[in-house]
């Protein structure tokens, strides 16, 4: 059996204010082109279709479409809920969905799995869909934390299959043990404390599919994340889009295989004076980028986004990031400044101490003492 793992589709997100629908409708027809091609017997969504608890017409469009998509290209389709989710609007959608898609986003279900076969027998799919802790502890007493609901979840599911027998596969929306995520992007489940599923909490199944990580991380063999299919912050630019094809024979699992999604833009950080973004000749590739400025300046310009978007029309952040310049002068700066002999020398003392270290430009030095003389002549003669 063929299987492909895939999560965090976050329809509806946008990013740095641009709608991101139309790219992720690309980047998903290519996925179902992937499933077609490669004869993908079984889909598994793990979580974070939406990106919002109340999205919008358009959102559902988009999922409606490429469910279709994946059916109609052979495939059953096990979808669940993730912490972005509504559960509740997510299984709404569940009910108006065609035979061979399922949407699993009642913790009820959970340990009664969706099974289908081939040639070697069944495989049961036990879809886990995001657990609140807080609102499961009536159902499940003692459990306090996502460490607990998730162990609690998954003794349920090797209970089953041991009943069943045969093959399974569990997919579960969290944060587990030896994650690297993506700084201010993965949202609302805490890393750190009882938070932090460990890896043995999946033991029993043959393939454990994980999502809220959007960039791929292999775990153990069968622990995998597959990552978002689309970049939504510029702290992922660097980590490849795409989901693992999953080979399970009639013993368990066999190969694990990435198989690479289109990027419709990519992102980059360029880093260089104002100037030098808007003109030098070693940008020109970057031209249809999505881009994050960061000028290096001493000091901020004017209008900095509009000189840009001139160049880039597809500049998204702009960053003021001035190099430091190195410290010779080792002294704190209230020593300077009680060595300043003059105003001149007060003044540079106090622009190295904002600047980190940079002084007074020549120009600016001049300035000074115009400054510095006016303010004396004007003294002298009040």
């Amino acid at each position: 059996m063929r299987i492909l793992h895939t999560s965090d589709w976050h329809i509806g997100r946008s990013f740095h204010g641009h709608a991101t629908l139309d790219a992720l409708r690309g980047v998903l027809d290519a996925l179902v082109a992937q499933v077609r091609e490669c004869e993908v017997d079984v889909v598994l969504v793990a979580g974070d279709v939406f990106d919002s608890a109340t999205p919008a017409a358009g959102a559902y469009t988009l999922l409606s479409d490429a469910l279709r998509g994946l059916a109609d290209a052979g495939a059953t389709v096990i979808v669940t809920s993730g912490n972005h989710d509504s559960a509740a609007r997510l299984g709404f959608q569940s009910g108006l969905l065609r035979d061979g898609v399922h949407v699993v986003t009642d913790p009820a279900t959970v340990g009664t799995p969706i099974t289908v076969a081939d040639e070697h027998g069944p495989v049961h799919v036990y879809g886990i869909p995001y657990l609140e802790p807080v609102l499961l502890r009536s159902a499940w007493p003692g459990v306090r934390s996502q460490t607990d609901v998730l162990a609690h979840a998954m003794d349920l599911v090797r209970a089953d299959a041991g009943r069943r027998g045969g093959r399974s596969i569990a997919v579960a929306h969290c944060f587990a043990a030896g994650v690297e995520p993506t700084p201010h992007l993965e949202r609302d489940i805490q890393q750190g404390g009882l938070d932090i599923v460990p890896l043995t909490t999946f033991d029993g199944v043959d393939y454990m599919a994980l999502g809220h990580i959007h960039g791929r991380q292999q775990l153990s063999h069968r622990v995998r994340y597959a990552g978002a299919p689309l970049h939504y912050s510029f702290d992922e630019g660097h980590k490849p889009r795409g989901s693992w094809l999953i080979d399970l024979g009639a013993e368990g699992l066999g190969e694990v295989e990435w198989l690479p999604l289109p990027v419709p833009r990519t992102l980059t950080t360029l880093r260089a004076t104002l100037d030098e973004l808007v003109s030098a000749d070693r940008f020109a590739d970057h031209v249809g980028d999505w881009i994050r400025a960061e000028y290096t300046d001493p000091l901020p310009q004017r209008d900095p986004m509009r000189r840009l978007l001139a160049r880039f029309p597809h500049c998204a952040e702009v960053r003021h990031a001035p190099e430091a310049a190195p410290r010779d002068d080792r002294r704190t700066y209230v020593q300077r400044v009680r060595a300043a002999r003059n105003d001149a020398e007060l003044v540079d003392a106090f622009l190295s101490h904002v600047r980190e270290g940079e002084g007074a430009s020549a120009r600016e030095a001049e300035l000074i003492g115009e400054l510095i003389d006016e303010r004396s002549r004007v003294e002298a003669n009040a």
